[in-house]
């Protein structure tokens, strides 16, 4: 439960239609089982103690009397044990019969939830035994105890201040206005949902989105438990489809058709701060009821997949989807502004490195759906002293495949005239060294605009940003700037989408050379003819710093949580003492160089992380990173 992590648990219990004793057996070695997996949240499916399928058992007294008795023996076999059990059961409350979820902890029955929508359709027929249940909370005698009944119901931990669970039973998810959207708004952070959802052809992808929606409309997480093997099989089938998810992404699914336990972390820090970033999630206090439940704050394993590359999506297909994408988004924008401008030209800086590649990529998109020559972007490459003949080779490559101007115009002599003018050792590498020429290469530019009426494009990248990796008015300003939502993790990875997509071999060729070329602004000589200045030598790993990046900005997480997540995600590449020295080069950088995004360029935002002072990043300049980096010399 640290760093508000919860492991939670889709059980499906072996069961026997009516065989109380039997299904209650295992569904107690289940529920201590799981805790000593460390699982704090056990969901189970709608009805398990008696089983879904009794049909008009339901009414016999002996069976409803058996069940009482057997969610009883639960209740008391859960005491000791570290766990919060959500268990289906029908019972008969004012003479009613219910179809029920009983919340048990602590060795109690905490609350008992009502299913409110009783399906009476189709292969459905519960209205034949079962009352709708209210919203309303009253409060019964079950056992000599006064327990909540009602399906307004919140469990809370004070131990794990995120952790507060909602219920709602099976059908109530398939309604128009499904009871957890106005748990969610009342504060739930965790629905469990126990279900009978029998198989039919293509349920179980209407039954995945619909599980995955709802956790994304209510920014929570989601356990959904659903009967399988065992219930009887006269007219239905039932597949045991077990789901945990969170914000729109499954976490974990069982294999179907079999009696499987899933389970794994939510994160409801993450849940809870989606929620405060949106002001139209609207909490309301509503008609509820709290009750506590006790779970112990431990330092929960993480076996979630925590993804390397945040902004890349791992699958082929969908990484291919995205890339088409960002570069419609971006070619889009770029479009719009030259459209509006009457711009003649479009003006980009080449260098054979990978940032220069995907706007001049993107500048050829928008031209070609302008209907206009692609001569009229003129494409400068500008060598000066850091310049390679790789790097060089492949800018000029480049620009010729795609039919682009291309202009070359060395800026040696006018930097050394520049030093001249200042006074400066040629001689003294330094950041007047670098700097000069990336200032030189943007006056270049900016003049060409002006001499060609048309418009320089950015190359800068956000994760350059968002470590201040750019020259102040430099390679920093553009009048477009189309990467700036754009990390360098995904221009790799929008770039080899391009390479694998041509059919022109010489500009594959030349696009698979410049992804394996090192990332350098190569601003000081090379040595023995090749890249001397390496930046993820200096500054860090982009993988790392953009990895950092989406948590700080996405969740709001600390460093202590971020280190958490890296350590699991990059377990095989980075070791702790590795993780902590750049990320203490990433905070110090990225608070110290606010300035600069303060002030970019316009440019469109292609994903939900963006570092736009007008968008989505609003920060002082001056504010101070001592905060964090005191946590940091903590860790």
């Amino acid at each position: 439960m640290k760093d508000g992590f919860v492991r939670c648990a889709a059980v499906t219990p072996d069961i026997r239609v009516a065989d109380t004793e039997y299904n209650t057996a295992n569904i107690i070695k289940e529920m201590k089982s799981a805790a000593d997996d460390g699982v704090k949240l056990i969901v189970f499916p709608e009805l398990c103690v008696t089983g879904y399928t009794c049909g008009d058992l339901f009414l016999q007294t002996s069976l409803l009397k058996s069940a009482e008795d057997c969610l009883l023996r639960i209740a008391a076999e859960s005491k000791g044990v570290d766990i919060v059990a959500a268990v289906g059961v029908p019972l008969v409350v004012r003479g009613k019969l219910y179809n029920c979820a009983a919340v048990i902890n602590g060795g109690e029955v905490k609350g008992i939830v009502p299913k409110l929508n009783v399906p009476n359709y189709s292969e459905f027929y519960e209205t034949r035994w079962f009352c709708e249940g209210k919203t309303d909370v009253e409060y019964i005698d079950f056992d000599g105890k006064q327990v909540p009944f009602g399906a307004n119901i919140l469990f809370r931990a004070d131990a794990c201040p995120c952790f507060t669970l909602a219920v709602e039973v099976c059908e109530d998810l398939w309604t128009p206005l499904p009871p957890s959207s106005s748990h969610a708004v009342a504060g739930a952070t965790v629905i469990a949902n126990l279900s009978a959802s029998d198989a039919i052809i293509a349920k179980d992808e209407y039954r995945a989105m619909l599980v995955k929606s709802q956790s994304a409309r209510l920014y929570c997480g989601y356990v959904y438990a659903s009967s399988g093997y065992g219930e009887s099989t006269t007219d239905l089938v039932f597949s045991a489809d077990n789901i945990i998810a969170e914000n729109g992404s499954i976490l974990a699914r069982s294999k179907r058709f079999t009696n499987e336990r899933v389970y794994s972390e939510l994160d409801l820090e993450r849940m809870v701060g989606e929620r405060k970033k949106s002001n139209t999630y609207k909490i309301t206090d509503g008609a509820y009821v709290t009750v506590g439940v006790d779970i112990k704050m431990t330092d929960t394993s993480l076996t979630r997949r925590v993804e390397k590359l945040p902004f890349v999506p791992s699958s082929d297909g969908e990484r291919d989807k995205r890339s088409e994408e960002i570069l419609s988004i971006q070619s889009i924008g770029l479009k719009k502004r030259v459209d509006h401008t009457h711009s003649k030209t479009a003006v980009i800086g080449v260098s054979g490195g990978l940032d220069s590649t995907l706007a001049l990529l993107v500048t050829v998109r928008a031209f070609d759906a302008l209907h206009l020559e692609r001569k009229n972007i003129i494409a400068v490459t500008m060598p000066c002293f850091g310049t390679t003949d790789r790097t060089y080779n492949n800018a000029v490559s480049f620009a010729r495949t795609l039919g682009v101007t291309l202009r070359e115009i060395n800026i040696a002599d006018a930097v050394k005239q520049h030093f001249h003018d200042i006074g400066h050792d040629a001689n003294a590498y330094d950041v007047t060294y670098e700097n000069a020429q990336a200032r030189e290469r943007t006056q270049v530019l900016m003049d060409i605009a002006n001499q060609t009426g048309g418009l320089v494009i950015g190359t800068g990248d956000m994760s350059e940003l968002a470590l201040g990796w750019a020259t102040y008015n430099g390679d920093h300003m553009s009048m477009y700037a189309v990467n700036a939502g754009v990390p360098k993790t995904l221009i790799r990875c929008l770039v080899d989408y391009e390479a694998r997509r041509t059919d022109n071999d010489a500009l594959k060729k030349t696009l698979r050379d410049i992804l394996e070329t090192p990332v350098s602004p190569e601003l000081l000589p090379p040595k023995d003819g090749k890249i001397s200045q390496k930046t993820e030598n200096i500054v860090g790993p982009y993988e790392l710093h953009d990895f950092f990046l989406y948590h700080l900005t996405r969740f709001g997480s600390s460093p202590a949580k971020i280190l958490r997540l890296a350590e699991t995600a990059f377990k095989d590449t980075y070791d702790r003492a590795v993780i902590l020295e750049w990320m203490k080069v990433f905070y110090r950088r990225f608070f110290a160089q606010q300035f600069k995004r303060s002030c970019l360029p316009d440019g469109p935002k292609v994903g939900s992380v963006a570092l736009s002072p007008r968008g989505d990043w609003r920060m002082p300049s001056d504010a101070s990173a001592e905060v964090w980096l005191r946590e940091i010399e903590k860790l």
